[in-house]
């Protein structure tokens, strides 16, 4: 590269040295073993080889947990870097997909600079780059099809990690082949963490968690998605603290089929039309009497009490409330009271809905956390994740309609604004007796947490 105005390129011994600073794994490796071989003897040098490839592969033998958790995305993003992101085969990618540039006054093509993979999973790969002066990520996003296509990926999602540096995100192959179990009822109020919910797995082999208190969490997706997995995961979570009268349930259930067995378990249930006008009714004015208690003690925020539980709203269905309800105008306006004014006060909504326009479900923007299962069109992607979700990876619209899929979504990232890739765990009906079983269960002693 040229330095000081000058239109001459940098010498190729200089360039050769300073790729060899940038990777010293490929100095440094063949000088020890050649410095082996010379001071202790092929055989040695033979041995100590041995010795630590038979280590390693006692290792793999012998306690896979620790192996795979530890030595394997090591050793699997040492391969993949040189060879599926080797220096040639990087070049050429990032020129075929229009990601270089010429400089201006040498000519010399000037490539994003790979500057390390990382392989927490076997299916996928996070691979780091410098952009080159000028890049923008809107100019990866634009290009993530033909860079899915390059890699011979399923799918490439792209984050900012920081000035001039972005993370792709390859997707190589399946990454949930197998059902996640449900998640265990805990043994007590205090073993539940409200701010980490664990609801599935995500891409990179990670627990996915969720905040429920202080969040309004929305779930789109198309009918047998599996949405409502993540209402029976977060319940199975809750059930020490429903039962010791920590959380109350508020559950408007318009089909009257995936929640009715909350009926005789929830503090308030409703199914008919009416009904859930009644119920939308009582919960926003138990909402107002509780702000104004708050208001009155001088407190900002309610503490989770058997006095002020956490009031849990559980709209499965919401279109047929929102859009097609005889009460859609006053269902509409206590929607917005409650995504507007209820987490302070401890109210809390979970949503459910197959189709996420904004005629449909026109409350949306008022739930702050939200996930995006399978969906029918490309659009649907952005309504509920967010503006330009899909260019950055959200393929939501790509999810195959069949059974083995069901789950499988994604969620925008807090800090980076990046899709992330998940399944929820699967609550089957045994478990969902288990949790009414559970819930029916006499609390051994009411206990508060601050």
């Amino acid at each position: 590269m040229a330095s000081n105005g000058s239109k001459r390129r940098t010498g190729a011994e200089f360039r050769a040295a300073r790729w060899l600073t940038r990777h010293p794994g490929a100095t440094l490796t063949p000088a020890a073993v050649g410095a082996s071989v010379i001071q202790l003897g092929t055989a040695t040098t033979g041995m100590i080889v041995g010795s630590g490839a038979t280590a390693l592969v006692g290792w793999y033998r012998a306690h896979p947990g620790s192996f795979d958790n530890l030595a394997a995305p090591v050793l699997r993003a040492w391969k993949r870097r040189w060879i599926s992101y080797v220096g040639p085969r990087w070049s050429g990618t990032m020129a075929d997909c229009g990601l270089t540039r010429e400089h201006r006054k040498t000519g010399e093509q000037l490539v994003p600079r790979l500057l390390r993979v990382r392989s927490y999973s076997t299916t996928t790969d996070t691979v780091h780059l410098r952009m080159v002066r000028g890049q923008s990520i809107e100019d990866y996003e634009a290009r993530l099809s033909a860079l899915r296509d390059a890699f011979r990926a399923e799918r490439v999602g792209v984050e900012r990690v920081r000035p001039r540096v972005l993370a792709l995100i390859v997707q190589r192959g399946e990454s949930f082949t197998e059902v996640i179990p449900a998640p265990e009822i805990p043994s007590g109020p205090d073993a539940v963490d409200l701010t980490s919910m664990y609801i599935g797995d995500d891409e990179f082999g990670a627990d996915l968690r969720i905040a429920l208190q202080g969040q309004h969490i929305f779930c789109a997706g198309a009918s047998r998605a599996g949405k409502n997995s993540l209402g029976w995961g977060l319940l199975r979570t809750l059930a020490p603290m429903v039962r010791a009268g920590l959380v109350r349930l508020w559950v408007v259930d318009p089909k009257q089929m995936e929640f009715a067995k909350l009926a005789g378990v929830a503090h308030r249930y409703a199914a008919d039309q009416d009904d859930c006008l009644d119920l939308l009714t009582d919960y926003v004015t138990d909402m107002q009497t509780r702000q104004a208690l708050l208001r009155d003690k001088g407190r900002r925020k309610a503490a989770v009490t058997t006095e002020t539980p956490l009031d849990l709203l559980i709209l499965d269905e919401m279109a047929a409330l929102t859009a097609f309800s005889d009460h859609v105008r006053e269902v509409r306006k206590l929607i917005s009271l409650i995504g507007s004014q209820g987490l302070a006060s401890g109210n809390v909504m979970v949503g459910f809905v197959q189709d996420p326009t904004k005629d449909t479900v026109p409350v949306r923007d008022y739930f702050t956390t939200r996930l995006c299962l399978r969906v029918t069109v490309a659009a649907q992607v952005d309504m509920v994740l967010g503006e330009d979700a899909r260019k950055r990876g959200a393929l939501a619209d790509e999810i195959p309609n069949v059974p083995g899929t069901a789950g499988i979504g994604y969620i925008i990232r807090p800090h980076t604004r990046a899709p992330l890739r998940f399944r929820l765990a699967y609550v089957d009906d045994a478990e969902v007796d288990e949790l009414i079983t559970a819930l029916r269960t006499p609390p051994p002693g009411l206990r508060s947490v601050a």
